[in-house]
């Protein structure tokens, strides 16, 4: 981290205090507090609450998108006749697409906390947008899966299977591509039949192409049956997937050794006194909180560096920010400058993440 984001992050109550002397700062909040989504809509509402009662001087202002284009329009409209300098927040593309021309037009920037859709950022210097993602980029999964697995893979036999959807083609498609790209070839390649209550004829083509390491583009119950097999033909086999690992378990247990591409859970790594303040007021930190948070951090430290009459897209394009999910930096389209994901390794009853060299 550049020694700017530790003066954001360790001078900011000081500075922030000074500046909001003269003004309150304002904040809008979008989150669907109504609708099948609004269980993630609370999430978001309390993170940002508690970021801005550890300020004091922060005007939060919160509005329910619903997770449609009406309600993001509603939402905007609302932020911009309210004067906010900044908004946090936003699960559902059509919300904040609806949202945004408003927002541009009133010269208040969006930190979104769900959305991942590439075109969102891929498209601003057309759009105009004043958009920057605290959330990971859809083809962030893919992107780790290539660049960290042939790390971890440079001297094993490798296959490369996918369940014939479109999620676990493209996820095994990127994998097999990046690994060619570092002039590696597996051994094995092949469609599985999802669903399956057992994947023995599969594993056995697996086996007989020496396959050690298999990634798979594929759910959960799927991937569990595949290392159950292989298993009991006395195959070693270690199989990796992608987030969807993180599902629910089904009636198959997940083997030990599992390798999942995922997101860390952020109240494993988050600031524990953080933690701590939500814990005792009964919030359990999980899903949207920390993130909410964390962009309700970054929007202040941006907020005090900007200035009464600075620049805030510079601001938030130009600086580190130390947050409770550990620092922040947007690049110049707005996505984070350091993708997210990362190796975690199944111990049987939870992911733990696996140090890369």
């Amino acid at each position: 981290m550049r020694i700017a984001g530790f003066v954001i992050g360790a001078l900011g109550g000081l500075l922030l205090a000074g500046f909001a002397h003269a003004e309150a700062l304002r904040i809008g909040v979008a989150a669907p507090l109504s609708g099948p989504s609004s269980v993630l809509g609370v999430q978001i509402r309390d993170g940002a609450e508690e970021a801005a009662a550890d300020r004091g001087t922060v005007k939060l202002h919160i509005a329910d998108d619903g997770c449609t284009a009406e309600g993001g329009a509603k939402a905007a409209k609302q932020f911009s006749e309210a004067k906010v300098q900044a908004v946090v927040g936003f699960l559902c593309g059509e919300a904040i697409e609806a949202a945004l021309p408003i927002l541009k037009e009133a010269n208040i920037p969006v930190i979104t906390v769900g959305v991942r859709t590439d075109s969102l950022t891929d498209r601003r210097d057309k759009s105009g947008w004043p958009v920057f993602r605290l959330a990971p980029r859809a083809d962030g999964e893919r992107e780790a899966a290539g660049r960290l697995l042939t790390k971890l893979w440079r001297n094993e036999l490798f296959a490369v299977i996918d369940d014939g959807t479109i999620y676990g083609r493209e996820l095994a498609e990127s994998f097999r591509a990046a690994a060619e790209r570092e002039g590696l070839k597996p051994v094995f390649i092949d469609t599985f039949r999802q669903q399956l209550d057992n994947q023995i004829g599969l594993v056995g083509r697996l086996r007989k192409a020496e396959a050690s390491r298999v990634f798979a583009g594929g759910d959960r119950e799927d991937i569990a049956i595949m290392a159950r097999d292989a298993q009991k033909i006395g195959a070693e086999i270690v199989f990796a997937g992608g987030e969807t690992l993180r599902a629910a378990a089904g009636p198959v247990p997940l083997a030990p050794g599992t390798l999942m591409i995922g997101l860390p859970e952020w109240q494993e790594v988050a600031d524990k006194a953080v933690v701590a303040k939500f814990t005792d007021r009964g919030v359990v930190p999980e899903g949207y909180v920390l993130p909410a948070y964390s962009a309700v951090q970054v929007a202040l430290a941006a907020l005090e560096e900007a200035g009464s009459n600075g620049d805030l897209m510079k601001a938030l394009t130009e600086h580190d920010f130390r947050t409770s999910i550990g620092p922040i930096r947007f690049d110049s389209k707005g996505d984070l400058s350091q993708n997210p994901y990362r190796v975690f390794r199944y111990d049987g009853k939870r992911f733990v993440q696996v140090e890369m060299q």
